[in-house]
């Protein structure tokens, strides 16, 4: 490694700490949220299978996307403990519940990123769609479900990452999401008085 890289090695290191950290917690919230997922799939209706038809489409809500949506609000609420107390170690300088809002929405912006991925891989008519002839649902290790649902989880965990380093965990504890609510109170009160 040369002056350059040792250099960038030296001014990144905590956050090269905290990715890792990141990391671990994010693979034990792959644990929780594939459990959770093949329990869900184990117990429940064909994951394939149509909820509910979307008004106005040909699109359907189908069970992967129930059963994705349950096993990311387990595995979210476990990484964000995990990641309060040991990652970021934010737990002495906000409340609970504070600091967990901001972490859910970053969750489920990356959720809705996920679903549509999700889609693209299970459904047969995507080009992005996981061979079936490989995937054939035979068993834990050929289903499509599963296999998509650990890309999905791997395409958006740096985006999760970003997101809660730099706004959920850190906003929080600067006070920064107190100014960023206050200034909205601010623009909402503003608009308010035009009309």
């Amino acid at each position: 490694m040369g002056p350059r890289g040792a250099a960038l090695l030296t001014r990144h290191r905590r956050n090269l700490g905290l990715l890792a950290r990141f990391g671990v917690v994010g693979a034990s919230g792959v644990v929780v949220n594939m459990i959770t997922l093949i329990a869900l799939h184990k117990l429940g209706p064909s994951f394939d299978d149509a909820v509910v038809g979307l008004a106005g489409s040909d699109f359907n809500l189908r069970w992967y996307h129930v059963y994705s949506t349950l096993a990311f609000l387990v595995a979210n609420l476990s990484n964000f403990q995990l990641n309060r107390s040991w990652t970021f170690q934010s737990s002495r300088h906000t409340p609970w519940w504070k600091e967990y809002w901001p972490f859910l929405v970053v969750g489920l912006g990356g959720q809705a990123v996920g679903l549509a991925l999700l889609t693209l891989l299970i459904h047969p008519h995507s080009p992005l769609s996981l061979p079936t002839d490989v995937f054939d649902d035979s068993s834990g290790l050929r289903n499509r479900l599963y296999w998509s649902q650990l890309i999905v989880i791997t395409l958006v965990t740096p985006l999760s990452f970003v997101l809660n380093k730099v706004w959920t965990f850190a906003a929080v504890r600067t006070g920064r999401l107190a100014l960023l609510d206050a200034a909205h109170e601010e623009e909402v009160m503003a608009g308010k008085d035009v009309v």
